[in-house]
């Protein structure tokens, strides 16, 4: 549905985005993730058709935003950070206008806003002024007005940003519910909510894509490092690490117990650039040892984002 192409960006002599490239599939709910300054905010104003590319293409339905940029648009619905909002205004009128500026028909305007009141919340503050507003309340005034054209893709830059744990989930939840009929893109630094909310995260480091995929499940760009953990007993500490050594593809291996008897436990973690699993298990089988606890740990979205992000930082 989006097709992002060797798209970059410069500022002056600060090359915002690097060269980035990016499938988006319909129906989505997809979370860019990466650190101040990575380039997110960038990225999707380019989308949005806010920004011009310095170079590469950004296709949505097979329409190239930069030959057509007002088509892309009608596609898309986007709330920047700061949602653009009149506070001086009631939300019932606010929308109303707002409804009008995007060419809604006059018989449908009504049900129309009283759908999006539904959908985001807002029901009950439909007269009241915007100013007097919660933050968390604004952002879903802010929703109802990315959504007022009925987009195809709603794109949302930091929209949790600020808003407090209850907020959040509030958020969260109408982002979900948007996502059943939408395709729906948005950055966060909250790596617990895109972990909840997304069907896929992309991590962006300096403007490059540094890793992709299902939270649970990234792909990146270097080669997989796996932890293997594993408790034994009936054996001295001192003869676990020469046993494991002779496996291709082990890296480290750390014993955490010094044991005085054999009936003792001894933990050992096992660092390995490929699944060393079924060695470990066949090496453990030839001895007298008895294997009390065998897993594979799987690194956290914290863990990876924190890896990709601080890698090149002293």
């Amino acid at each position: 549905m989006i097709s992002i192409t060797n798209l970059t960006k410069n500022y002056g002599p600060t090359r915002a985005v690097d060269n980035l490239s990016l499938e988006i599939s319909r129906g989505e709910i997809l979370g860019l993730l990466g650190p101040n300054g990575a380039g997110k905010s960038t990225t999707l104003r380019i989308l949005t058709g806010y920004l011009k590319p310095g170079s590469g293409s950004v296709e949505v339905n097979g329409v190239n935003a930069a030959d057509d940029p007002i088509k892309v648009k009608n596609m898309i619905g986007y709330l920047p950070e700061s949602a653009p909002l009149y506070t001086d205004m009631l939300v019932y009128d606010y929308l109303d206008y707002i409804a009008d500026l995007r060419g809604v028909i006059k018989e449908n305007k009504l049900p129309h806003l009283k759908k999006l009141a539904s959908l985001c919340g807002i029901s009950d503050v439909m007269h009241k002024s915007i100013a007097t507003l919660s933050k968390g309340y604004k952002q879903r005034v802010g929703l109802a007005l990315a959504l007022m054209n009925d987009p195809e893709i709603l794109v949302l830059d930091e929209p949790t940003s600020g808003l407090d744990p209850n907020q959040i989930a509030e958020i969260r939840a109408i982002i979900k519910e948007i996502g059943k009929e939408k395709t729906v893109i948005f950055s966060t630094h909250i790596l617990s909510e895109a972990e909840a909310t997304c069907d896929r995260v992309v991590i962006i480091n300096k403007g490059k894509l540094a890793a992709y995929g299902p939270s649970g499940l990234l792909s990146t760009s270097r080669e997989a490092e796996r932890t293997l953990s594993l408790k034994v007993t009936g054996c001295k500490a001192g003869a676990v690490k020469p046993l494991f050594e002779s496996i291709d593809g082990i890296l480290s291996i750390e014993i955490s117990d010094e044991n005085d008897s054999e009936a003792d436990p001894v933990s050992v973690s096992i660092l390995s650039s490929r699944d060393v699993r079924e060695d470990v298990y066949r090496l453990v089988k030839k001895t007298d040892w008895m294997l009390m606890e065998f897993l594979e740990e799987k690194k956290s979205l914290e863990h990876v984002f924190r890896e990709l992000t601080m890698e090149d930082k002293a």
